[in-house]
Order: C-alpha cells, then structure tokens, then sequence
C-alpha cells in the first residue's frame, strides 16, 4: 500500500522530518513558494498585459483579484510533486506554522489539486514527539489566515508597484518604496538628522582616586556651594546649552582651580554610607525580536545571518520555531530547564517555574519563545557537524532559555559621599558600587546593551567598607592617590545598529520581527544604507527619498501606518474584517480611519518637485546649497538655473558629517581645477590631485575630451594619505601601482601588489589575500606573499565571495563546484560560470545535481557574469526571495 505524502518547504527540513518518521511516510519539498504574482513583464499573463493593472498582477477592478504565475524554475519541481502524489492515500502539509506557511500550503493544494484527502499538520518543533502529536491533530487548511496573508502581498505589491515609479521619475532610476522598508529608511535618517542638528557641549568635572587598604575606587566631584555640577545629560543637543540654568558647567581653568583648592582642604570625611540589598531577575526566552537583537550585539551577526542561521537550526530539529512573538514556554519545556539547571548549577539555582507574557504591540503569541528542543543538549554537545554560526546562535538561545527560569542574583548596591569643606562652603564626591552576593542566572546568561557605557555601568565594582567619620588625608588608611580635571564632550544620538532598529520596530509596532532581518537586507541592497562597522549610515539617496515621501505621502510612511495595517490583517486573520472591505479601503481611501488612501495619493505625483536636501546657503554670496541625487550619485550644487555649479560628493561621506563649509570647498576645488603636484619625471606629464564621488584620487597627464577611448593613469589615495600633504614623490608612488612584487617560482604566474575596494592585497592570477597594512604594498617580498597564498583564504563577511562548501566535481568537466558567499547573496560556480541560488534555495539543501543544473541554466542563457541577487521593495520580505528582482 502506499504511503501517505508529507510536503515542507525546504530539503533540510524533509531530511530531519523523514528521519523521524521513518518508512511510514514519504516526505518531500517543494522548496519555498511554488507560485507568486508575476516578477516581471514576461512572467505577466497574456490575458491581462493589456489592463492598466497588468504590470502588479492585481485585478484593482475586480475585488483585487491576484494572478498568480508559476515560475519557469518550480514546474519541474511541480511534476515531481505530482508524480510523487500517485496512488497515495492522503497528502498531508507541513509548511512552516505561521500565516505565510498556511499561505504556501494553500497554494500547493490549488497548484497540486490532488484527488485525495488533503489535510494540514503543524509543529513548533521538529522532535518526534511534536511531529506524532501533530498527526494527531491534522486539520483544514485555514482559509482565514491564507486571506490575511495575500492580502499582506497584495497591500505590499500595490505599495510597491504605485510609489516606486515616483521614485524613479522624481529622484533615481531603480529605486523602491516599499510599506515596512520606507519606514524603516525614514527612522534611519531622522536618527542622522538628530545627528547633523546636535551641537557638541565641552565641560569639565573633577575625579579623586582615593586608596583604601584593599582597594581603590574613583570619587565624582557632583555638588559645589553654588549648586550641582553638570553632566552630559544637561545639556540641549540642539544648542548645546544648560537645560537648567541653576546647573553649573565648569570649563578648564574653573576645573583647575577647584582641583588646587580642594587638594589642601585635606582631609576630607565620608559623610554618606548607604548600603541596599537589591536583586537582578533574568530576561523572558528569546522572540524573534530579541534574538536578532541579541545577536547583533553578541555576535555581532546582522538580522539576515541571524534568521538563516536559526532557520538551519529550527529545520535539524535543534530549536523550536525561530518566527514568534511568543515569551511563554511549555510545561514540558519549563520542566526540562529545571532539571538542566539543578543537574548543572544546583538546586539553590533554580527559580521557576516563570512565566512571561510580549509587550510589544500586535504580538501574535500563538508559538513557544524561542529555545532549544531538548535542554539536555548543551552548546558543547551540539556535534561536528553544525556551523560556526549555528554553534554561537544555539549557545546563546540555549543560555538564555534556561537563564529565563533561574533564580534572581542577589545585589549589594553601595553608594558613597565624601565631603571636602572649604572656607566657601561644602564640595561633596560621590562613589556607587555593586556587588553579586548570589549569582543567580548571572551564571548562565549576561544580557547584552544597544549603549557600551551602559554595559560597563553593569558590571561588578566593588567599593571598600566604609563607614561615617572615615577621613581621606595625604597617607593614611583612605589616602587621595590621585586627583585630575577632566574634560568631557556630549555625544550625539548614536545611529541605529541592527539590534537597535529590529527594537524600535517592534516597539513603534511597524511590520513584523519575522520580517525584520528582509527589511534591513533591503534598505542596505537598494542603497539607502551602509555599514560603519555596527552602525546604519544613511545615504543621501535615502534622505531625498524620505523627504519626498514625507511631503507628499506624510500618511504611507507614518511610524503608526504600518502597525494599523497589521492590526487589520490580524482582524482577518481572526474572520473579524472582510479581505476585500479591507484592500478597497486601502486603495481608495477610507474617511471613517482618516485614511487618504493609495490611488488617490499617487494620482497627485505631477505636483511633485524633484527633492533636494538643503545645506544652507553661500555665506558671502547667499545662494542655496543644496544635494541633488543624480544619474551617479549625490552631488552638491550651489545657486541655481544655468550659473549653478556643482561637485559629487564622496559616496563614503556620512550625511551628519557633512558641513555647509566642505560642501562649498568640494564645489570651489572642482571650479579651481585639479592642483598640479609636479611633473613626473619618467613620462614629463604632470601630476594633478583631483576628487571624484570615491574620494581624492591622483592622475597621470590631462583629463582628456568627453568620449575619448584614452584614459589617463589614476590612483586613490590610502587612508594614509591626506590631499593637504601629499607630496609628487608619494604621488608617483601610487601611480606606479599595481607593483611587480615577483613571479611564482612554482606556476610562474605573476604575483602583484595593489589597493582594492577591501583594503592592500597581493594577487596571484585569480587569487587574492589581503595585506594587513598600506605600507606593505610597497615592501612585502615575494617570500612573504608566497606564504600568504599557502594559507588558508580568511573568510570575510561581506565583499569578496567566501566558500560555503565544497560541493565536488562536475560530471562532465570534471571541475571543482563550490558554493560561495558573495555580496549579492549565496551562489554556486564552477571556476567559469556562476550562478545565483533560486529564490527559495537554501544554501545547506543545495546538492551537486541542482548546482549543475543552475550552472546549466545560466551558460544557456549566455551570461556567465557575477551573480546578483535582489529582492522587491515590499519591504515585508518573502521566505527567502532574494535571487528573482521585484520592481516594488
């Protein structure tokens, strides 16, 4: 008799589940989505080409209807599902359990259409037990929240398809809009827009380092006579002025002379010794939400890296479901901590059972928290077999789930006052302190913080026992051993990480944390951020985009719009609003929610300007300065009409960094020309310094005419160097590059020594290593590169492309395949050819035969270019579709 047919996503997932299900069952994939609406003009049906809604594939006519495509890559996946489906007795559906996953089950039965008994099972957990249970309990598909997520792909692909192409026509070709993604850009800039208005504070402040017998600690000079001293926090970031007038700010000469007139008022008395017990209780289990946080500022891992990483550990069965909004854990589960904690810790360790309950808004809570399947795998037991990734993700979901039900640590907190009495009036020093009595879940698990000063504040500092009366002199038990003036500066508003902007999301309730990591993968891709180590830059792109959005579409990019979308979906996730109520009055407009709605909005697109971001104006001349966003890039322009001139501005140039004074000496340098450094003495052409959108740069000889096949010779300067000291020698220096630093003694290929995009490297044909300073551009040998390429290539985590695995030889040609990292996304090559995963591919469910057949495919089409994989601008993000573009 035949099997019953079990059908998931993705081939890792099919692996575990049939290893658990053994010879009963059939399990397999259909590898994402197996149908969508249309990508592009050709995948548009014939029938609706025509219709002024064709390009969406979106009937906004006829109660929003969706035309759905099948890509040309799933149909051969389709007849093997068909196939498959052959005298089985049921088909059962165990996509993922959300909203998206219910969303591919439907879509499989409405592709599939099988003529026997169709059922849906779902599991937060890929364990045995979780998967018989679910057996057990298979249902209908739910048809209520198959509605509420394609009417999330449709809101999301009018948004998309309607507001880009104002994009395109008002600011650059290419861009996209999207509901989640404009938001999140618009947070991105407003944070830098915080960061251009901040004016910098300067004050001083006063620190003893006093000795005790058995330690020392450091005194704060806080209170004077006149009243209290001021710190960062009292200043206005806006004026850099007091808040408060009755505060005072020293500078250095009042700062000096309070430390030579409190340095003989010795010695000075502990007039304040409070001691509190206090206690420390242990975060709620990872959501989506704090995971991604979390990870960010531990590992250092984007949102991206975060959700594949847990997405390969949730399909081997390591954890529960990694898309959840839930902090709840199951009784089983809370069971299963508590005896890891007593077994690991001790029974004085444990504190539970707790229960946690989301605060955040539009929480669906119908998961588990994030934690491991069996608490009784510890981090160092996970096996050989997983990633780095998956090891560090795992460690840090397995601590903080079972942190979550130990007991509280126990505190001491301490603080001090020390008084130093003048002929004026009393100088009063503060001290605090911190220690850990009972450890608690601190022996598990230390949350981690967005602020480093923050995180240092809550470490352990232990201040000596002190007690009223005790005197500070120039030796003795309590001696001043040091004392210093100190200046501090305030700092502006720290731009958004990952980790910070995944938590002002979900607190503003915009989108959702399944999304997250897609939303910031997007605003990177498209170019409205880069990164400066953790921290998002905006770029000026995104500032002209989000000014125009806020002029002319203030309701689309309102921090609440997206969350009242989402708490409309979820009505019809509950049968509580009609799918087609909601998308009309999206469309439309709807008076009753103030709602303008989408087609009125865009209809008005001719009364737009092309957005500016305004400067200031000349100081002498008065003119406007402004950023315009050009076929290449941000450039600044001053005045206007046919007398305006204008220079690129460095693609690498922070928008808060950039003053109204470097934009005009940016337009004066290109109006003055290129500053001669000399002559150069091997060709007699001169040398000339000049500045393009990378950066200054030297050139060899005269620009030449516009078109002219002929390019002069041109070098970027390093990092080293400063266009104000540069000299002719250093100049030729650059020039000369790449740099003969010999041949392989071995293959006879030459091996060079040049700058790259990523720094100084030494290259061998086709291979690269890095170089770990400038200089050595000029100095390594040919020993030194030599080793360099008998070493292992380091992974870098984003530029050049880094090898995922090895996936073996190719049948035919006999040529390694391997599967790699690149900027773009994971692809696969052989050496000659590359290609980009499909959409729905997870890099650990690729085999050697799907490779080839990628390969095949891409050599067919006649491109055998760099792989470049982009994703719609819907901003909510699909599972995993990043390869096939989406114009929205």
């Amino acid at each position: 008799m035949s099997k019953p047919l079990v059908i998931v996503e993705s081939p890792a997932k099919a692996r575990t589940l049939a290893r658990l299900l053994g010879d009963d069952y059939r399990v397999e994939a259909s590898v994402g989505h197996i149908r969508d609406l249309p990508e592009n003009a050709s995948e548009v049906p014939a029938a609706i080409k025509d219709k002024p809604w064709g390009r969406m594939g979106v009937d906004v006519e006829n109660a929003f209807q969706p035309y759905y495509v099948v890509p040309r890559d799933k149909a051969a996946r389709i007849r093997d599902l068909r196939a498959a489906m052959k005298d089985v007795p049921e088909v059962l559906l165990a996509t993922d359990p959300d909203r998206e996953g219910e969303s591919i089950s439907w879509h499989l039965r409405e592709v599939l259409k099988p003529t026997v008994p169709v059922r849906r099972i779902q599991f937060h957990e890929i364990t045995e037990e979780a998967v018989r249970r679910a057996l057990d309990d298979a249902r209908d598909i739910d048809l209520q929240l198959v509605d509420a997520q394609e009417s999330r792909r449709i809101v999301d692909r009018l948004y998309g398809y309607m507001v880009s192409p104002v994009l395109w026509k008002k600011v650059q070709t290419g861009l996209s809009a999207g509901r989640v993604q404009s938001v999140a850009v618009r947070l991105v800039v407003e944070r830098e827009e915080a960061r251009r208005a901040f004016r910098r504070s300067t004050f001083w402040g006063l620190e003893a380092r006093i000795q005790a017998s058995d330690a020392s600690f450091t005194a704060t000079l806080v209170r004077t006579p006149a009243g209290r001293l001021a710190s960062g926090k009292d200043f206005d970031p806006a004026t850099g002025q007091l808040r408060d007038a009755a505060t005072q700010a020293l500078d250095e000469v009042g700062a000096t002379r309070l430390r030579e007139l409190l340095a003989e008022q010795l010695p000075w008395t502990v007039t304040t010794v409070d001691e509190r017990p206090g206690s420390q209780g242990p975060s709620a289990p990872f959501t989506t939400s704090t995971l991604q946080q979390e990870a960010n500022r531990k590992l250092g891992f984007s949102a991206d890296r975060t959700m594949n990483a847990a997405q390969r550990l949730f399909q081997e069965g390591m954890i529960s479901y990694h898309r959840t909004d839930s902090t709840s854990l199951s009784d089983r589960a809370m069971q299963e901590s508590a005896d890891a904690i007593r077994s690991l810790y001790g029974a004085e360790f444990y504190g539970g059972p707790r229960h946690y309950k989301t605060k955040v808004k539009n929480a669906q809570e119908a998961h588990e928290a994030i934690r491991p399947t069996d608490f009784g795998r510890t981090p160092q037991r996970l096996g050989a077999g997983a990633g780095r990734d998956e090891i560090n993700l795992y460690e840090l979901i397995w601590k903080r789930a079972v942190a979550s039900q130990m007991a509280d640590a126990r505190l001491s907190r301490t603080t001090l006052e020390i008084t130093a009495s003048a002929p004026d009036g009393d100088y009063v020093f503060t001290a605090s302190g911190k220690a850990v009595t009972f450890a608690g879940f601190l022996r598990a698990y230390v949350e981690g913080s967005d602020d480093p000063a923050a995180e240092l504040g809550d470490q352990e500092t232990i201040l000596p026992r002190l007690s009223v009366g005790d005197r500070v002199e120039r030796d003795g038990a309590l001696s001043l051993a040091g004392f210093e003036a100190k200046s501090h500066e305030t700092t502006p508003p720290a731009r958004y990480t990952d980790a910070s902007l995944v938590k002002r999301l979900e607190e503003d309730g915009i989108g959702r944390p399944s999304t997250y990591a897609s939303i910031i993968s997007t605003i990177e891709r498209r170019g409205y951020v880069w990164r400066q180590g953790k921290a998002l830059v905006p770029t000026f792109t995104a500032f002209a985009v989000t000014h125009l959005l806020k002029q002319h579409f203030a309701a689309l990019v309102e921090l609440g719009f997206t969350g009242q979308i989402e708490e409309n979906l979820d009505e019809i996730a509950k049968g509580e609003r009609e799918r087609n109520a909601f998308l009309t009055s999206f469309y439309e407009g709807d008076s009753a929610r103030d709602w303008p709605g989408l087609r009125p909005l865009v209809e008005n697109e001719t009364q737009i300007e092309y957005p500016v971001v305004d400067l200031g104006r000349h100081p002498e001349t008065g003119v406007p300065v402004v950023i315009r966003i050009g076929r290449f890039g941000p450039y600044v322009q001053i005045g206007e009409g046919e007398g305006a001139t204008n220079a690129s501005v460095p693609e690498d140039m922070p928008p808060a960094d950039f003053t109204l004074d470097q934009a005009i000496e940016l337009v004066e340098s290109r109006a003055r020309g290129p500053a001669s450094l000399g002559t150069d003495p091997a060709s007699g052409l001169p040398i000339y310094l000049m500045t393009g959108r990378f950066g200054p740069y030297v050139q060899l000889g005269e620009t030449p005419e516009k078109g002219s096949a002929t390019k002069p010779r041109r070098a970027s300067l390093t990092r080293d160097d400063s266009p104000a000291t540069l000299t002719t020698e250093r100049a030729i220096e650059l020039l000369s590059l790449p740099r003969l630093v010999g041949a392989d003694p071995t293959t006879g290929e030459e091996i060079v020594a040049n700058f790259g995009r990523y720094g100084p490297y030494v290259k061998r044909g086709s291979e690269f290593r890095s170089l770990t300073a400038d200089s050595q551009v000029f100095e390594v040998t040919l020993d030194e590169a030599l080793e360099l390429f008998r070493q292992e290539k380091p992974s870098r985590r984003r530029g050049a492309a880094t090898v995922i695995r090895e996936l073996g030889p190719h049948p035919t040609s006999g040529s390694g395949l391997k599967l790699l990292e690149g900027r773009y996304g994971p692809y696969v090559t052989d050496g000659t050819t590359n290609a980009s995963l499909p959409k729905d591919l997870q890099p650990d469910d690729l085999t050697l035969e799907r490779a080839v057949e990628l390969l095949l495919a891409r050599e067919a089409s006649g491109s055998k270019g760099r792989p470049r994989r982009t994703s719609g601008g819907n901003g909510a993000g699909r599972r995993g579709s990043t390869a096939r573009k989406r114009r929205a």
